[in-house]
C-alpha cells in the first residue's frame, strides 16, 4: 500500500515586523520635513506678500547654495561615524588662497598674479589638502576626529586672518564670482551645481558599492573591515572629498558676497550640523540620506528668510538654530528609538 503520509510543510517566512517598522520610521523621518516646508511656505505668504515671489524664492536658493555644499560634505563624513568641524574654516581659507594668488601685492595679494584658470583649481587643491591632512591624522594615526578637526578649525581661522592681514579681499577676476552671478533659466549656476552634487551623492550612496561601504563603516567599522571593505582608504577619501566640497562652497560664498572677509565661514558649522541633524543624518554614523540633508538645508534657508522678512534681529537666528537642533534630536529619539544613543 502506497505511503499516503503528507510531505512536511515548508516553513513560511514571516516578515520581520520590527525591520519593516524601522524602515518605515526612517522613511517617515526622511520625508517629515516636506510638510514642515509646505507649512512654512504658507506662513511666509501670510507674513509677507513678497515671500512667494519668484525673485524671493530664487534668492533663498542662491543664499542656501554654499551652505548646501558644506552640509553635503559634513553629511558624508557623519555617515561614516566621524566629524569634521574644520569645514567652516575651509570655506574661508581655500578661496582666500586663490584670491591671494591672483591679486597684486598692492591689492593685499601675494603678488604672483596668477590667472584665474590656475587659481581656481588651487582653491580645490587647498580644500582637498586640508581634508587629506585631517584624514591622515584621524585614519592613520587614530586620533579623535572631533579634537583633530576642532584644532584644524582654529589653525585655519588663524591662518586666514594672518594671510589676509585682517583685510577683506576683493577685485578678483570674474571667475571667482561666476557661480553666483551666472544664471541658467533665471536660476544661479551655484544652485544647479549644488543640486547636481546632491543628486550624484544620493545616487552613489544608494546604488554604488562605495555608498554602501560608507553606511557599513558608519554602522560598524570592524564588521565592514571583516567584510572586505578597505575602511581606511574609504574614510580617507571621504575626508578629501569633504574638504573639496567645502572649498567649492567657499567659492560660491565668495561670489554671493562679492568679497572674501577675514571671518568668512565663521560659525557656519553650527548651521551645517543643524541642517544635517534635522535632515536625519545620524551623529552616530550609518544612517541618513541626501534627500533628508537637502530638505534640512532648505528648511533653514526658508526659516532665515522668514525671520529676515519679519525683521527679526539677526542675533536671534543662531538661538533659533540651536533650538531647532534640540528639537530635531528629540524627534530622532522618538522616531528611531535607541538608534541615536
Amino acid at each position: 500500500m502506497a505511503d499516503t503520509k503528507a510531505p512536511p510543510a515548508l516553513p513560511v517566512r514571516v516578515p520581520d515586523a520590527r525591520a519593516a517598522r524601522t524602515v518605515l520610521l526612517r522613511r517617515a523621518r526622511e520625508l517629515a520635513l516636506v510638510p514642515a516646508l509646505l507649512l512654512l511656505m504658507v506662513l511666509g505668504a501670510v507674513v509677507n506678500d513678497s515671500f512667494l515671489t519668484e525673485r524671493n524664492l530664487i534668492s533663498i536658493l542662491g543664499a542656501s547654495a554654499a551652505l548646501a555644499m558644506v552640509v553635503l560634505a559634513e553629511s558624508l563624513v557623519l555617515i561614516t561615524g566621524k566629524f569634521d568641524l574644520s569645514l567652516e574654516s575651509v570655506v574661508g581659507i581655500a578661496p582666500a588662497i586663490g584670491a591671494l594668488l591672483v591679486l597684486p601685492a598692492a591689492g593685499s595679494g601675494w603678488g604672483t598674479e596668477l590667472p584665474a584658470a590656475l587659481a581656481l583649481p588651487a582653491v580645490l587643491v587647498a580644500g582637498a589638502a586640508v581634508g587629506a591632512f585631517n584624514g591622515i591624522l584621524v585614519v592613520k594615526f587614530k586620533l579623535n576626529a572631533f579634537i583633530v578637526t576642532l584644532a584644524m578649525l582654529i589653525v585655519l581661522r588663524g591662518l586666514l586672518v594672518g594671510a589676509t592681514k585682517g583685510k577683506t579681499l576683493f577685485g578678483m577676476p570674474d571667475g571667482f564670482y561666476s557661480l553666483a552671478t551666472t544664471t541658467f533659466i533665471g536660476i544661479p549656476m551655484s544652485v544647479w551645481l549644488a543640486a547636481a552634487a546632491f543628486a550624484a551623492a544620493g545616487f552613489v550612496l544608494k546604488y554604488h558599492r562605495v555608498g554602501r561601504a560608507l553606511y557599513a563603516i558608519g554602522g560598524n567599522a570592524d564588521a565592514a573591515r571583516a567584510a572586505g571593505i578597505r575602511v581606511e582608504r574609504v574614510m580617507l577619501g571621504v575626508f578629501v572629498v569633504a574638504g573639496t566640497l567645502a572649498a567649492v562652497g567657499g567659492i560660491i560664498q565668495t561670489g554671493y558676497v562679492g568679497a572674501i572677509s577675514a571671518n568668512q565661514g565663521n560659525n557656519m558649522i553650527f548651521t551645517v550640523f543643524a541642517a544635517a541633524v534635522i535632515g536625519g543624518i545620524s551623529l552616530d554614523g550609518g544612517k541618513g540620506t541626501m534627500f533628508g540633508a537637502l530638505t534640512g538645508v532648505l528648511l533653514l534657508g526658508v526659516v532665515q528668510n522668514l525671520l529676515t522678512l519679519a525683521q527679526v534681529p539677526s542675533f536671534w537666528i543662531q538661538a533659533i538654530y540651536g533650538g531647532i537642533i534640540l528639537v530635531a534630536l528629540m524627534i530622532a529619539r522618538v522616531t528611531t528609538g535607541r538608534a541615536q544613543d
